[in-house]
């Protein structure tokens, strides 16, 4: 089965304009998360989709395959479906599309692996990664979304809250996973998805994937050891490029 990779970039942000063209070592950032997810050698195709001409030409600059997207997309889900059916137009098909985050330079090959591993099983809709939870700090931030999910890895729920809530404990347990914002999806499903309105979970808790869980898709949660580093600051960029340059 043939599998897409879609980077998703938008230019304007509320906390950081311009994100996906802020320089790490004289790069752009979407460059260094092309180059991750193209170098992992796990994708039969890995394009940008975007909506700004400037994003497009930097990034060609560079030589990675950018797509234009329209404006009035909503999310980076809608911008995945897209770019997937620009390029079915030219007679490419996808069974499986992933949409991998514009802001996290820093993610890794396994992680990739590990979210494309959820699809062994053939009644998987949708696969994505939480990570356990070692801090309070992030148990209680609603910055942090938690995911709740079955033996067999189907998700139960998400939440900005901090669930499940350790009774015992008085709260912060050993039971509490972060959720890693990568997901993957057979292609059909994607389409599928653009197509629902807004949910009342999502709604209440603006978690996209709740309106999936709502209208029965299956969601498998793979677990990993491995967080994930997005920058959504100035100041989250400059950490960035200090484990960066550490690494180096």
């Amino acid at each position: 089965m043939r599998k897409l990779a879609v980077i998703p970039a938008r230019y304007g942000s509320s906390r950081f304009e311009g994100k996906p063209l802020a320089l790490i070592n004289s790069e752009p950032m979407i460059v260094w998360v092309y180059r991750a997810v193209e170098g992992s050698q796990l994708f039969d195709k890995t394009v940008i989709a975007t909506d700004d001409e400037r994003i497009f030409d930097a990034a060609s600059t560079y030589g990675a395959e950018v797509l234009m997207t329209s404006s009035e997309l909503s999310c980076g889900t809608q911008r995945c479906k897209a770019a997937l059916e620009l390029l079915e137009q030219r007679g490419e098909t996808y069974g499986i599309t992933v949409n991998i985050q514009g802001d996290e330079p820093l993610i890794k090959k396994e992680q990739m692996e590990r979210v494309l591993e959820g699809f062994s099983d053939e009644n998987t809709d949708i696969v994505t990664l939480a990570k356990r939870i070692e801090r309070e700090e992030e148990f209680v931030d609603t910055n942090v979304v938690k995911a709740v999910f079955a033996r067999n890895g189907k998700a139960l729920y998400f939440s900005r809250s901090p669930i499940p809530y350790g009774r015992q404990t008085g709260g912060f347990n050993a039971e509490a996973f972060k959720h890693i914002g990568i997901y993957a999806f057979r292609s059909d499903v994607l389409k599928k998805l653009c197509l629902l309105k807004e949910s009342r979970l999502e709604r209440t808790e603006k978690l996209e994937q709740l309106a999936w869980l709502e209208n029965g898709f299956n969601i498998m949660v793979k677990q990993t050891d491995i967080d994930s580093v997005g920058v959504d600051t100035p100041a989250d960029l400059e950490n960035v490029i200090k484990l960066i340059n550490n690494i180096q």
